[in-house]
């Protein structure tokens, strides 16, 4: 059983498993509706809706997705991995690492640590919402680290 709140789906131990499946089955649904119109959209443009409604899917709420077993991380690799194939039009047996570079596209665990660290220094520098900020302070402000 999960529960479904802001498109993040929470299942009853918080293992995310729910999440994850739901994501790579939809991003999965969206590349293969891509790959049909892929040969008569110029490259640039085809990239650049896998970009925008697959890997913005990927990305949405992965926040919460950190400190998840190496099991699911691979799944959600497989949509990165998928979505870089796609755009080269390499086959499943070819390396994937090149074009995963040349694209400068992060593996799923340090997308996941990416978006935290953004989240925490625009949290640390006052540009995230004041109820993040509020929560966060400089360990060096701690009156038993003085």
């Amino acid at each position: 059983m999960a529960v479904r709140d802001l498109g993040i789906h929470t299942d009853c131990d918080l293992s995310m498993q729910v999440h994850v499946q739901q994501s790579v089955a939809g991003c999965f649904a969206v590349l293969h509706q891509l790959c049909s119109i892929q040969r008569f959209v110029p490259s640039s443009v085809y990239q650049s809706l896998v970009v925008a409604l697959v890997l913005s899917w990927l990305d949405y709420g992965n926040a919460t997705l950190a400190g998840l077993p190496t099991s699911l991380l691979n799944r959600l690799q497989s949509i990165i991995n998928a979505a870089a194939r796609s755009i080269a039009g390499l086959r499943c047996s070819e390396h994937i690492t090149d074009a995963l570079a040349s694209f400068h596209w992060l593996q799923a665990p340090e997308r996941i640590k990416f978006k935290l660290a953004v989240l925490l220094y625009r949290a640390l520098h006052g540009t995230a919402p004041q109820y993040l900020s509020d929560q966060l302070q400089y360990v060096a402000d701690l009156p038993s680290r003085r």
